[in-house]
C-alpha cells in the first residue's frame, strides 16, 4: 500500500495533498477571523470623533491603492497584529528608504512569495526533475528548507544593510550640510528656506540625507510645528548627532536663543567628532592590518629558511635520492 510513496509521483502527491490541506487551513483562519486590521484600530483610537474619517480614508485608499488591492484581502498575514510591532515595522522601512504607505505590507509579502517560491522550485529539484540524486531524506530535507529560509530572511538582510548604508551616509554628510546651513542663515535667510536650500544642493552627494532635509523643509511648509517635525526627523534617522541638532534646534527656538551662535559651535563640534572618526579608523588599521602580514609574510618566511634544511635532512635519510636509485 505505502510502495507509491517511493515513486517520484508519490512523493508530488503527497506534497500537492500537504499543499492544499495548508491552503485549506490558511483560508479558514483568514475567513473566519473576526479580527480587525490594525490600521483600523490604530484609526478608531486616534479619530474616533470624527465620523467622515473612514469615508476619507476608503476614497483614499480607492485612488491610490487600486494596484495593491489583491493584498488587501491578505493583511492580517502581512502585517503585525500589535500595534507597537506595526509602528517598530514602519519605522524600520522609513530608516532604510521605503516611505511608502504600504512599505511593510508589501515587504512581508515579498518574504512570503520568496519563501515559497523556493519552496516550491527546491521541491520540484528534488521530487522531479533529479529524484536520484537525493536518496537520503536528510539531504533532501536541508535541500528544500535552506532556499525557503534564505528567500524568507533575505529581505530582511537587504533592509537592515540599507538602514546601515543610510545611517552611515547621512553620519558623513551631516557636518557639511551645518556649514551649509551656518552659510545661508548667515547670509540672510531663514532657517525653512536653508533647510530647503540644503535638500536641493546634496541630492547629488548625499542623497539619504537629501530626502530627509527635503522632508523636513516640506512638512514646515505644509503647515506642521518645526518642533514636531525635528523631533519625527531624530525619530526617522535614529543617530545621536541628528537627535542632538533636533534638540538644540528646539532649544533654540523655546528659549529665544540666536540660532547663528547655535549652528556656529554644533557644526563645529561635528566636524571635530568626523575628525575624530577618521583618526578611529586610522588608528585601527594597524591592528587589522596585522592579521593579513602575519598570514602573507611568515608562511614564505618559514619556506626560505626551513625548506633548504628540510631537503638537506630528507636526502641524509634516504641516500637513494641522492644516488637514483
Amino acid at each position: 500500500m505505502f510502495e507509491i510513496f517511493d515513486t517520484p509521483f508519490g512523493m508530488v502527491a503527497v506534497a500537492g495533498m500537504a499543499g492544499v490541506v495548508l491552503l485549506a487551513i490558511g483560508l479558514m483562519v483568514l475567513f473566519g477571523s473576526d479580527r480587525s486590521d490594525p490600521m483600523q484600530k490604530f484609526s478608531r483610537q486616534v479619530g474616533a470623533a470624527k465620523p467622515e474619517a473612514k469615508a476619507e480614508q476608503a476614497q483614499l485608499r480607492r485612488r491610490t491603492g487600486r494596484n495593491i488591492k489583491a493584498l488587501e484581502n491578505f493583511s492580517r498575514f502581512l502585517e503585525p497584529e500589535n500595534e507597537n510591532e506595526l509602528s517598530a515595522a514602519r519605522q524600520k522601512m522609513i530608516q532604510a528608504g521605503y516611505y511608502g504607505k504600504n512599505a511593510v505590507r508589501d515587504f512581508a509579502a515579498l518574504q512570503f512569495i520568496l519563501a515559497i517560491g523556493a519552496l516550491i522550485v527546491s521541491s520540484l529539484l528534488v521530487f522531479v526533475i533529479a529524484p536520484d540524486s537525493f536518496d537520503s531524506p536528510l539531504l533532501a530535507g536541508i535541500v528544500m528548507i535552506c532556499p525557503m529560509a534564505l528567500g524568507y530572511f533575505a529581505p530582511r538582510r537587504w533592509v537592515e544593510s540599507r538602514v546601515e548604508a543610510r545611517k552611515t551616509e547621512i553620519l558623513s554628510g551631516f557636518p557639511d550640510a551645518l556649514d551649509m546651513m551656518l552659510i545661508c542663515v548667515e547670509a540672510g535667510q531663514s532657517l525653512d528656506q536653508s533647510i530647503q536650500r540644503i535638500g536641493r544642493e546634496m541630492k547629488q552627494a548625499y542623497p539619504a540625507l537629501s530626502e530627509e532635509f527635503g522632508a523636513l523643509g516640506e512638512q514646515v511648509k505644509a503647515g506642521r510645528e518645526r518642533t514636531e517635525v525635528l523631533r519625527d526627523m531624530a525619530k526617522h534617522c535614529d543617530i545621536p548627532d541628528i537627535t542632538s541638532f533636533a534638540t538644540v534646534m528646539i532649544q533654540a527656538q523655546t528659549y529665544g536663543t540666536s540660532m547663528t551662535d547655535a549652528l556656529r559651535v554644533f557644526a563645529s563640534e561635528m566636524r571635530d567628532k568626523r575628525i575624530m572618526r577618521a583618526e578611529e579608523k586610522a588608528n585601527l588599521l594597524p591592528t587589522k592590518m596585522t592579521l593579513g602580514t602575519m598570514l602573507f609574510t611568515i608562511p614564505p618566511l618559514m619556506i626560505i629558511l626551513i625548506g633548504p634544511s628540510v631537503v638537506g635532512i630528507s636526502t641524509e635519510l634516504n641516500p637513494a635520492m641522492i644516488t637514483g636509485r
